[in-house]
């Protein structure tokens, strides 16, 4: 036979008791949610992590005149030497090139030819930049 807690006596009618039971109640859910879940997931640390560098290597081609076109590179970090970069871009493509200052973008190194696929690959075994940094634009 079943005995209610209520004819034990144990039951209290105070609504101030029911609303600490319920709270008691939510506390105990929510530290088990805690045990459930490893680690806290902050959605936005990598828009508050300074070392995540988000910047994109930008190259593109340009038709100049007929079938003459050149590729551009801008965006690469102020931290190399953008002449030692084109002197290796130049000898391994044998293609000539110049490193120009723009208003806007800074420095910009331009190809002549279509190099933009050389030049990305180029970019990524130098270790300059990783693949999913270099967006490339063109026909």
């Amino acid at each position: 036979m079943q005995v209610s807690s209520e004819k034990k006596g144990l039951v209290n009618r105070d609504p101030s008791h029911q609303v600490l039971e319920y709270l008691i109640k939510q506390l105990k859910y929510m530290v088990d949610l805690d045990v459930q879940i490893p680690t806290t997931f902050d959605p936005f640390a990598d828009a508050n992590d300074d070392s995540v560098e988000k910047a994109y290597i930008h190259i593109r081609i340009q038709q100049r005149n007929g079938k003459k076109s050149q590729t551009t590179v801008q965006g690469l970090k102020r931290e190399f030497s953008f002449e030692k970069v084109l002197e290796d871009l130049k000898k391994e493509f044998c293609c000539n090139g110049t490193v120009v200052q723009d208003k806007e973008l800074g420095k910009v190194i331009q190809l002549q030819g279509d190099q933009r696929k050389n030049a990305s690959n180029f970019l990524v075994q130098a270790g300059i930049a990783k693949r999913d940094q270099i967006k490339i634009h063109g026909f």
